[in-house]
């Protein structure tokens, strides 16, 4: 927007700024033509005091001395007898007249006043300018009149004077007409045709690669996709690059996803061989051996809590690979909560713990395979497991013309204000049993709510944790959706 207006301004600004100077020159231009007229004047005006009017062949002589490419003279003589009447003779001309052009001459000076004008500058003994365009459509920009008084009469010398003397102003027509001007527009309207093709043309590119970026998403296309929709040269080496950046990360993805695999796998083989070991362990111990069976329990608690991590770090390297490589598809959240509520059923039940639904309809939104699952996987399961046997948690779903909110309330203890801006913090749990701030034992890794908001995120969403009036938390989700990502 600030090129564009600079763009417009620009010429606006430059315009005046010349028209203020082609105003002065103008001036300039005017009022030495003026003087030059008066010279003139004054050179004449002894030889038109002595002159006779019946020899104008002389006077035309006379004339001639003072005239110039493009400029006509010509003296009109008003007799003392004559002035009553206004009655005016050509007595001479420079460039001269033929006998025949005196008359049309005589009719073009009545026609445009100049006539008229004569008998007022020698009433008044003043001098006097008209402006005139001449039938052929040419300018005669300035015709000035000066009286000069004789005694016999009274002389009135006209300089006329043409466009190509001026010295390419714009003396007698706006300064927009002059060709300087129209032949600047020309250009600037060129380039500004240029520069909007070339504008419209980078900005197709652009929109060309958006629809590019918005199929690979979805998982539609296939490789070097912006390089095959490319058709500018200039932005050849610039598809080559975002083609090897969606390599590289779909290669990344998978290695994470074979890498998650690899090591659960590694770590839950010993794991499950140490918890076998440990059940005849166990039954060996004496019951009154108290620090035995404490060592015990430590053991498997402690086993709970690696399994726990391995699972979360499996979880999390799933989750950070599909966000590299899964295709961004239409997903409905109602149908998304449903299926995680059937996956909790069974906790829910044996923990008598009522679960509502409110699910509005058109809750659509973009997200991977599996992350939006996860998301409200996770959510619930912090919600369940906080939420004492007989409590209820309330799922409600709405949507509007631009984002699907999906809000979970519990009736758990809620979270310490102090405490809640890092719910969704890395590592963070308030897990009963656990230490305070991080989860330390038990089978939570206080990794949740953290793939929560970094799942939220990724997909251009926001979530958001508040303690209840009534009691408990209040997990808000909201995403953008479908069709305004």
């Amino acid at each position: 927007m600030a090129l564009v207006g600079i763009f417009v301004a620009l010429p606006v600004v430059l315009y005046f700024q010349f028209e203020s100077a082609d105003r002065q020159t103008r001036a300039l231009v005017t009022r030495a033509i003026q003087d030059r007229s008066s010279l003139i004047a004054d050179a004449l005006r002894p030889v038109l005091k002595a002159a006779d009017t019946a020899s104008p062949l002389a006077l035309n002589e006379a004339l001639v001395r003072y005239g110039s490419d493009g400029t006509v003279l010509k003296l009109m003589f008003q007799p003392t007898a004559e002035r009553k009447s206004g009655r005016f003779f050509l007595v001479a001309s420079a460039p001269q007249l033929q006998r025949d052009a005196v008359t049309a001459e005589l009719e073009e000076l009545d026609q445009r006043g100049i006539l008229k004008r004569l008998s007022q500058v020698c009433a008044w003994d003043a001098t006097d300018e008209i402006r005139y365009r001449q039938r052929d459509g040419s300018v005669e920009l300035l015709t000035s009149i000066i009286p000069i008084q004789a005694d016999n009469g009274c002389w009135v010398l006209t300089s006329t004077h043409v466009t190509s003397e001026f010295l390419n102003t714009s003396i007698g027509r706006p300064y927009w007409e002059t060709r300087e001007i129209r032949v600047a527009a020309i250009i600037y309207f060129v380039v500004a045709v240029l520069a909007f093709l070339v504008a419209f043309s980078i900005r197709r590119s652009l929109r060309r690669f958006r629809s590019v970026a918005n199929e690979i998403s979805q998982g539609r296309i296939g490789d070097d996709a912006f390089a095959r929709r490319n058709v500018v040269p200039e932005l050849s080496t610039v598809a080559a690059d975002f083609d090897k950046l969606v390599h590289d990360l779909r290669r990344v993805s998978q290695q994470i996803r074979q890498s998650a695999e690899d090591n659960a796998h590694s770590f839950k083989t010993p794991l499950a061989a140490i918890r076998s070991a440990l059940a005849p362990v166990r039954r060996a111990v004496p019951e009154n051996d108290a620090r035995a069976r404490r060592a015990i329990e430590i053991v498997d608690s402690s086993l709970m809590r690696l399994l726990a991590l391995v699972n979360a770090a499996q979880s999390y390297d799933i989750g950070t690979a599909e966000m590299l490589e899964a295709p961004r598809v239409p997903t409905d959240v109602a149908q998304t909560v449903d299926d995680a509520v059937r996956h909790f059923r069974e906790i829910l039940s044996s923990r008598n713990i009522h679960l509502i639904r409110r699910l509005g309809e058109g809750a659509v939104v973009r997200a991977g395979r599996g992350m939006l699952e996860l998301v409200v996987q996770n959510v619930l399961e912090n919600a369940i497991s906080f939420s004492p046997p007989g409590s209820t948690i309330a799922t409600t779903l709405t949507a509007n013309e631009e984002t699907v909110e999906l809000r979970i309330d519990d009736e758990g203890p809620g979270i310490d204000p102090v405490k809640i801006d890092h719910v969704f913090e890395r590592y963070f749990s308030l897990r009963p049993g656990e230490a305070e701030g991080h989860g330390e034992s038990g089978e939570h890794a206080g990794l949740g709510l953290w793939i929560v908001r970094r799942n939220v995120e990724a997909l251009g969403g926001q979530v958001s944790a508040t303690n209840r009036t009534g009691g408990g938390l209040s997990v808000v989700i909201a995403l953008p959706r479908y069709g305004h990502f």
